[in-house]
């Protein structure tokens, strides 16, 4: 076997009191894409920021083309040429698209024997690299123009730039759809074929099985298995990753009650959500589907008129929607969590009002409340003051959805509600929305994962350039082909 790329020896990493990696071992060779796979908190993401210079390790060593290597930063682990792109997308919001893709490595220019940054030249790139994904943006435009879908774009382009032998992707494909999915797949496979070592990190299992050459599955900070390609499946992935088999099963509805929201401004296809029900929202990547949830929580600009248990309300911000006891879970776990806040103050700000006796906030109901949604949503590490950005991705997440659990609401709007989970926790997730609904709840659900609208939904709005262009109802049964072609798939 030639030297790896990049290997991990015995690696271990101590927060607090928990125990993130356990004398891990982990090597990925040149020209070979090695997935990385787990339950959330299982280690994952504790081991990529130790290779990327994020985290030193507690003992162990790193060693890149056999030298050992002590990082002190990420700028370090760029040197010898180590790549992440991680589940935070590192882009700031008030520079342009070409101007994130280039910094730090702009393109210069002389002139008058200075060196000034070639924005022509940067604008050309970007729409270069961008048009490998099939997404062709202005350059010009500001990165908090773009829906997390498309800087999540952007930033892997960002990556895909820089000339590396070691590239670290952490959930890559969490928001795109599968037309993007099999363009990076394709650009995954020619930077293989120069020598890249590929390290890559997914929840979505069928991917695994189809992309890597090799799998380590970690769980609870250890490895428990270890396979070349051809030698695992999803089951066996599951079975490792979990200790035990994991059934998925197709929701089960009531019919559908009153009606809960009826968007009465706006397009004349306007949105309906009824009691027990789970509506679907499918569309491609600017298809619209994550400004409809915005405009109906009142974060898109728009002023609009719902009719919420048949009275009739105005939306105009966010505060007008948790009134009219609407709940909003963004695609983006930074627009749903204050990172700085513990899990419990998270869970709780919306609930303030709600627990507010004689003035002064009921605290041994709040801790209450608390520790039964960390148990029902099975959030880990179970210590609810922890920070929220101590958590791994997946268990932020149930922290979102655990909020407005809290303030009982009625309606509940979904952006990517599984995104970057594991496979239990979204079957926990699952089964959250599901009862959610069959408790008179109504939940409007966009998803990327068509699979999973077909799971839990009673109806799938397709939508096409803003507007919903074809239902499909769980009665007549989900047909993948009439979906794909509604949505232009």
């Amino acid at each position: 076997m030639t030297i790896p790329a990049i290997r991990a020896a015995g690696v271990s990493k101590r927060f607090g009191a928990t125990l993130a990696l356990d004398a891990v071992d982990f090597d990925v060779q040149p020209g070979e894409v090695h997935a990385l796979v787990g339950e959330n908190g299982a280690g994952k993401s504790t081991l990529v920021r130790i290779l990327g210079g994020v985290h030193r390790p507690d003992r162990g060593e790193i060693t890149v083309e056999a030298r050992v290597c002590r990082f002190h930063g990420p700028r370090d682990a760029i040197a010898a040429g180590i790549v992440t792109i991680p589940q935070e997308l590192r882009l700031v919001p008030a520079l342009s698209i070409a101007e994130n893709l280039t910094l730090g490595n702009p393109p210069l220019r002389s002139a008058f024997g200075v060196r000034l940054i070639d924005r022509a030249r940067a604008r050309m790139e970007t729409q270069a690299r961008l048009a490998e994904l099939d997404f062709t943006p202005d350059p010009d435009m500001r990165i908090d123009r773009l829906s997390f879908a498309e800087r999540q774009l952007v930033a892997i382009a960002k990556a895909l730039r820089r000339h590396c032998s070691v590239l670290i992707l952490d959930e890559p494909t969490a928001a795109l759809q599968a037309h993007e999915v099999e363009r990076l797949f394709t650009l995954l496979g020619r930077m293989k074929s120069q020598g890249t070592a590929i390290v890559y990190v997914s929840h979505r299992l069928e991917e695994i099985v189809e992309l890597a050459d090799r799998c380590t599955v970690l769980r609870d900070g250890r490895v428990t298995a270890s396979s070349q390609r051809g030698a695992f499946k999803v089951a066996d992935l599951v079975a490792a990753m979990t200790g035990s088999s994991l059934t998925l099963t197709t929701a089960d509805l009531p019919l559908p009650g009153a009606v809960l929201l009826q968007e009465e401004s706006g397009p004349t296809d306007a949105v309906q959500l009824r009691a027990n029900e789970v509506v679907g929202i499918a569309g491609l990547l600017g298809s619209g589907a994550s400004r409809m949830l915005r405009r109906l929580f009142g974060v898109s600009g728009d002023l609009i008129q719902v009719r919420r248990n048949g009275e009739r309300r105005r939306i105009a911000a966010p505060a007008d929607a948790v009134r009219a006891g609407i709940g909003f879970v963004p695609d983006e776990r930074r627009l749903g969590l204050i990172m700085n806040l513990s899990v419990r103050d998270n869970i709780l700000l919306p609930s303030l009002d709600t627990l507010n006796r004689g003035g002064r906030i009921d605290r041994a109901r709040g801790d209450r409340l608390v520790a039964e949604l960390m148990e029902l949503l099975d959030i880990r590490p179970r210590r609810p003051y922890l920070s929220a950005s101590a958590l791994s991705g997946g268990n932020q997440q149930k922290v979102i959805l655990a909020k407005w659990l809290a303030l009982d609401v009625g309606v509940l709007l979904l952006d990517e509600p599984t995104q970057g989970v594991d496979v239990v926790a979204k079957a926990q997730i699952h089964d959250l929305i599901v009862d959610f609904a069959k408790r008179g709840g109504g939940a409007l659900v966009r998803s990327s994962d068509l699979a999973e609208l077909a799971v839990i939904c009673s109806r799938i709005l397709a939508l096409r350039s803003g507007r919903i262009v074809d239902r499909l109802e769980r009665s007549s049964g989900f047909e993948e082909e009439r979906l794909y072609a509604a949505i232009g798939g």
